[in-house]
């Protein structure tokens, strides 16, 4: 197999010997994705199925499902907004902005343009796998909701450093519990954890260059002036 995919063979010249180096890389590439689907099959399985338990089946459907938390959740920020000081503010502010911008490239590009089927898809319905949700017809790659816990728990853990446990906490839960309940594969959950760090980045590096101008501004009449 090493010397198929690294497109060796019996020698050829010209046309010939390209055709037979592109198809070689190809197979390579189909083998080695095959692995991983193959992987990430066994990984849902083995949590969806092997770590299945009567405490867990009670739990993880609560711990998905978004609407037990709409209200808590909408309220803790209020509470954020209020009392927070400015440093509470902007990070309210921030995690509406970062939330909005995993949520959307989770599911209005990414899952579009890669248009994996779910486990519990009904042209799929893993064999052996157990589906406490139900059956779901939307996309599967990227988790919508690991990408935006992640994307919100990476803002705070930075700007909060001493509460990090706790939203690493709550990233892992959930995105444990969107396998468990059979609507992910586990790589759609690294997927989305992947994505919603990179959009905290970027709107934490946004953050510090404003911050960085009105500091300068701040600091340099002339650079005031310029500005107004």
């Amino acid at each position: 197999m090493a010397a198929f995919c690294s497109g060796r063979g019996k020698s050829s010249t010209g046309a010939l010997s390209f055709i037979e180096t592109v198809s070689g890389q190809n197979s390579c590439i189909d083998i080695r994705m095959n692995f991983l689907i193959a992987l990430d099959k066994a990984g849902f399985l083995f949590i969806n199925r092997s770590l299945a338990n009567p405490v867990f089946d009670a739990v993880m459907p609560i711990i998905t499902n978004a609407d037990y938390w709409r209200i808590p959740l909408f309220a803790a920020w209020l509470a954020l907004m209020i009392f927070g000081g400015k440093r509470g503010r902007i990070a309210g502010l921030l995690a509406v902005i970062v939330l909005a911008m995993s949520d959307q490239l989770s599911s209005a590009v990414v899952k579009p343009l890669v248009g994996r089927l779910r486990p519990c898809h009904p042209d799929v319905l893993i064999e052996g796998g157990r589906f406490l949700m139900g059956q779901k017809t939307s996309f599967s790659f990227t988790s919508s909701h690991a990408a935006n816990n992640a994307s919100v728990a990476t803002l705070f853990a930075v700007k909060y450093p001493r509460t990090k446990g706790v939203f690493i906490g709550i990233t892992a839960a959930v995105s444990f519990s969107r396998i468990y309940v059979g609507v992910h594969y586990p790589f759609d959950v690294l997927g989305g954890i992947a994505l919603g760090i990179l959009c905290a980045v970027i709107i934490l590096g946004l953050e510090r260059g404003i911050r960085t101008v009105l500091k300068n501004r701040r600091r340099d009449p002339a650079l005031s002036q310029d500005w107004d």
